[in-house]
């Protein structure tokens, strides 16, 4: 299975030309739209999200991971091997949180280029044929050269932002929420907020937050847009508030 994770949209061609490409040369092997919606050119944002997501799914896949603002600059694109799961996208630190949370971890650079290679399409062009060999069950050793570590690592501890707004308006944040103590309230924004486990336990238009089915704090508003309600977006800061 080829597991896609990207902030190319659905509207614009480019998710296309990437499964062009992944279905020439893995035919057979499926193709799982994991997010195609990660905030754009946001890297930061996206580690969060691909550590939380990628745990789910699953073995054994291959994850062509790719939000890439600096495509055509000089940064590595990678290959990641991680506890059998293998990982394909640029070295900008969008691997570096679930590589450095799951431990061991073996890392290549993608060394090789195509004859015809877009520089503003490194996806397509070098990370979708690296993909689907992998997929394949064939590494390609001669377009690889082993390194120690990624050149981007950003900080492991979970993120205390918006990482991600839904088309429901429910905002998901980078805090790992599963096992925080009763009473814990988050505040973010002009807005203070009370842990509720499910929708229906709130009336209707009010807000809350609740441990979300990746295991992220997330807030929401019941039959309502959280985002459009309390003025939200993507890198605010949230406040945990531990009960005393």
């Amino acid at each position: 299975m080829i597991v896609l994770f990207t902030d190319f949209g659905s509207r614009d061609p480019y998710l296309g030309q990437v499964k062009a490409v992944l279905h020439a040369q893995a035919p057979g092997i499926p193709l799982l739209d994991l997010l195609n919606e990660v905030p754009d050119y946001n890297p930061h944002a996206g580690a969060h999200l691909l550590a939380a997501l990628a745990s789910q799914l699953p073995l054994p896949a291959v994850f062509f991971a790719v939000v890439d603002p600096g495509v055509g600059t000089p940064r590595d694109g990678v290959v990641l091997e991680a506890g059998g799961v293998w990982f394909v996208g640029p070295d900008n630190g969008l691997l570096s949180v679930l590589a450095g949370r799951q431990g061991q971890v073996r890392i290549w650079r993608i060394s090789w280029r195509p004859e015809r290679v877009s520089p503003t399409f490194h996806g397509r062009d070098i990370f979708a044929p690296i993909a689907a060999a992998l997929a394949r069950g064939e590494f390609p050793a001669r377009k690889l050269v082993e390194k120690t570590r990624l050149d981007v690592e950003f900080d492991l501890a979970d993120l205390a932002r918006v990482i991600y707004i839904d088309h429901y308006g429910n905002a998901w944040t980078g805090l790992r929420a599963a096992a925080w103590a009763p009473g814990t309230r988050l505040r973010i924004g002009d807005s203070e907020l009370t842990r509720a486990e499910t929708y229906g336990e709130v009336g209707r238009g009010e807000p809350f937050w609740y441990v979300n089915s990746a295991g992220l704090a997330e807030v929401a508003v019941n039959r309502g847009n959280a985002a459009r309600q309390l003025g939200l977006g993507v890198g605010d800061p949230v406040t945990v508030l531990r009960p005393s």
